[in-house]
């Protein structure tokens, strides 16, 4: 779960949402620590065809809560997976996080 603002968001609900979009082939959302909300909600998404940002986030508007909308989206060629498949959000956590505390420094 995600704490954004004080509001609680669950991110299979947005990710269910991702993957309603033609051109998602995979995703994984997570929080990233933030000094105002005390996380955000940031995407990381595999599109097959040219998909930006500006209009998986109109996607988003259309279809989730204002506060459930991703901020960030972060495309990626593949997501960490295990042998067996299964989405790995650990070291997407842990690459945010470094990222996220050298941007402070």
């Amino acid at each position: 779960m995600v704490i954004r603002g004080g509001y609680n968001v669950y991110p299979r609900e947005i990710e269910e949402v991702l993957y309603s979009h033609s051109d998602v082939v995979e995703c994984a959302v997570i929080g990233e620590a933030h000094e105002v909300f005390g996380e955000e909600i940031v995407a990381y998404v595999v599109v097959k065809n040219d998909l930006d940002e500006k209009e998986l986030s109109a996607y988003c508007e259309r279809n989730l809560a204002k506060y459930k909308n991703p901020r960030v989206f972060r495309f990626l060629e593949e997501l960490p997976k295990t042998v067996t498949g299964k989405i790995l959000k650990g070291p997407l956590r842990k690459s945010s996080y470094s990222k996220h505390k050298a941007e402070k420094s």
